[in-house]
C-alpha cells in the first residue's frame, strides 16, 4: 500500500530541475536587461576617460564644468573659471562636452 501511495505521489509531481526552471529564467532576463547595459556603459565610460586630452571641457560628476589643462593618471585639472583651476579625480568625470554645443545665454 506505502508503495502504491509513494508511486502515486511521485508521478504528480515534476522533475527538481524543473523547479529551477523560472529562477534561470529570471537570471537571464536580469542579465539582458539590466547587467549588461551597466557593464557597456561603464566600458564606454572607461573609454571616454581614457581618450581624455588637455582642452577637452567635461562635466564632473558634482556638476562643475570646467577645461581640461593637464591630464595624469589618477587627477586631471580643471580651469573652472579664468584663472581658478581645481584637481579632481579622473574617474570622477561624468562626461564630454561638445565642443559645438552653443552656450545657454546667447
Amino acid at each position: 500500500m506505502l508503495d502504491v501511495l509513494s508511486a502515486a505521489a511521485s508521478a504528480g509531481t515534476a522533475p527538481a530541475w524543473m523547479q529551477f526552471l523560472p529562477i534561470a529564467g529570471m537570471v537571464v532576463i536580469f542579465w539582458f536587461l539590466i547587467i549588461r547595459p551597466q557593464m557597456r556603459q561603464q566600458k564606454e565610460h572607461r573609454n571616454k576617460v581614457a581618450a581624455m586630452k588637455r582642452g577637452d571641457q567635461v562635466i564632473t560628476a558634482g556638476g562643475i564644468v570646467g577645461k581640461v589643462t593637464k591630464v595624469d593618471d589618477t587627477y586631471v585639472d580643471l580651469e573652472i573659471a579664468q584663472g581658478v583651476k581645481v584637481k579632481v579625480v579622473k574617474q570622477t568625470i561624468s562626461d564630454l562636452v561638445s565642443p559645438t554645443g552653443t552656450p545657454a545665454n546667447d
